[in-house]
């Protein structure tokens, strides 16, 4: 990762229009990714992100200060070269869906993922034309195939920057659904990350916080924020 290594050597950020979209340039130079492709982005309000984020480097570039920068970069380096195949592997993660996989005791969590989880469940039925059946324990049962079908293909509609970001939706929460319940702004983005942490938040109400996993789960929650921010910035209206 050399070219993020660099020392700042422009005094202007800005985001400009082309021909297929927008782009950010420093100093009237056209950023690349790290791949050397040309940087074109989908919307204005994702190359005023991209923009602000060079904008506000200091005298040495950080990328770890840089999300939108680094998530149109795996857009178009990553994911654009292998499109069905990223989709192929979000939309597997409805088979073994994290909402249906139920516990079979204390009955308190079984309610409580019961009471959490079935109105996800019931709202895929309803708007995405997909049934997925709850099962108690941990071993694999396979979901119906047209319900499967029927969530891989707006998946594989998506265009690279929304699936680059609907990669981490879904990968972070564990759960195809509660994927397509943050696109859909279902509900505010923290209650289904919290969905997405039941049984953790379980575990912490039992025994007591533990200070590493939370520092982790603070980490996760914040990269879930802003993939939820970079896919409402991928979409062209």
């Amino acid at each position: 990762m050399s070219e993020w290594k660099q020392k700042r050597f422009w005094k202007t950020a800005t985001a400009e229009v082309v021909d297929d979209g927008w782009t950010v340039t420093l100093d009237g130079r056209s950023v690349k990714t790290p791949a050397k492709a040309a940087l074109i982005l989908p919307t204005s309000g994702m190359a005023d992100a991209v923009a602000a984020e060079w904008d506000a480097q200091d005298e040495v570039v950080n990328p770890l200060s840089m999300p939108f920068t680094r998530s149109a970069n795996a857009a178009i380096d990553k994911v654009a070269v292998q499109h069905a195949e990223v989709a192929d592997m979000l939309a597997a993660y409805g088979d073994a869906d994290l909402l249906c996989y139920r516990a079979d005791a204390p009955q308190p969590l079984v309610d409580r993922q019961a009471v959490t989880w079935d109105p996800y469940l019931d709202w895929a039925a309803e708007a995405l034309g997909a049934r997925l059946m709850p099962r108690t324990g941990l071993m694999h049962e396979s979901q119906d195939a047209a319900a499967l079908a029927a969530l891989s293909a707006p998946v594989h509609g998506m265009s690279n920057f929304e699936l680059a970001a609907f990669h981490d939706l879904v990968s972070l929460s564990g759960s195809l659904i509660l994927g397509f319940a943050a696109a859909h702004d279902l509900h505010p983005v923290l209650t289904i990350w919290a969905a997405s942490r039941l049984d953790e938040i379980w575990q912490e109400e039992q025994w007591g916080e533990d200070e590493e996993a939370q520092e982790l789960a603070k980490i996760k929650e914040g990269s879930f924020l802003h993939a939820k921010a970079f896919f409402d910035a991928a979409k062209v209206t």
